[in-house]
């Protein structure tokens, strides 16, 4: 009977290898789903408060086209860029997707324009991605890292993770100072849709978080021809390798592995403003670094693991 011992546990192994590969397959195929032309919906209400006298704020509807291109198709890491496309012809850069599959080094937001790096176990990560959604300017917005699920027919990723306040509400509102968002992005027969259940959080510090509000966010994305969004596709094969550089640029900032603090203005312009200029003249990554070190107020080296 010992005989038959190695070969079944080499074939239960081999077997959890080729299902664990055949997973993670499925997640990139999810991501990679994201790609593409999209008549996108974004509908936003406050469902819940815990204070009877707060008044709530009236609901946010926006509809817009929108291009998700691949910039980086690797086995480990998929990058999916947005671009918003108004009137067709007008195309702004808008925010960015980095997924990373069982990624250890992460930078959660605390408050105040400041993201605390964190390092987490590798056990903790396992089969796991990080999706980690950038401004548009590349600049850090939130991270978190879930596991894809691919079951009864759904196809979803699903997390909670803190971030600054969105750009809707951001210079209209002082409120609160940190969004809880919980984010689940879930693969459709007509595209994805990103179902957010967000918290509107009051944090000081020393204090425990106080709950402002709570919020419903649903955003449709609906594939339509890839040719409604050519207007895009044309402007970022003329800006893409400004854009290329600016992300090697920010890498240097995210590789340093401390903690991250952002001046919100400089000059009396925030960051996203600097870069229309540089972008203008197609900067070197060298005089990018150096726009973006200006806003960096925070370069130490402390580190939060396990958290």
């Amino acid at each position: 009977m010992k005989k038959f011992i190695l070969p079944l546990l080499f074939v239960a192994l081999a077997t959890t290898d080729a299902t664990s590969q055949e997973k993670k397959e499925l997640d990139r195929e999810a991501i990679l789903d994201m790609c593409g032309c999209y008549e996108v919906s974004f509908e936003y209400t406050e469902t819940f408060a815990p204070e009877i006298d707060y008044e709530k704020h009236l609901d946010y509807t926006s509809k817009a086209l929108e291009l998700a291109l691949p910039i980086e198709d690797e086995d480990n890491k998929i990058s999916l860029q947005h671009l918003l496309v108004l009137n067709d012809t007008m195309v702004i850069k808008h925010w960015r997707q980095d997924w990373l599959y069982e990624n250890q080094k992460i930078f959660h937001y605390d408050k105040d324009n400041n993201w605390v790096f964190t390092e987490l176990p590798a056990d903790e990560v396992k089969g796991q991605w990080t999706q980690k959604v950038y401004q548009v300017d590349d600049s850090p917005r939130y991270a978190g890292s879930s596991t894809w699920v691919h079951y009864d027919g759904k196809h979803y990723w699903e997390n909670k993770s803190d971030s600054p306040l969105p750009r809707r509400e951001y210079s209209k509102r002082s409120d609160y100072n940190v969004m809880s968002r919980g984010n689940r992005q879930e693969i459709t027969g007509t595209g994805w849709v990103h179902e957010q259940d967000n918290d509107k959080i009051i944090r000081k510090d020393g204090l425990e978080d106080v709950l402002l509000a709570q919020e419903k966010g649903y955003n449709t994305y609906v594939k339509v021809a890839d040719e409604k969004c050519k207007a895009a596709t044309d402007w970022w094969a003329k800006h893409k390798d400004f854009w290329a550089k600016a992300r090697g640029a920010w890498d240097e900032v995210y590789d340093r592995e401390g903690n991250l603090t952002l001046a919100k203005q400089v000059d009396g312009k925030p960051l996203f403003m600097h870069f229309y200029g540089l972008e203008k003249e197609d900067a070197n990554k060298a005089d990018i670094l150096m726009a973006i070190n200006k806003f960096v107020t925070d370069k130490t080296t402390d580190r939060v693991e396990g958290q």
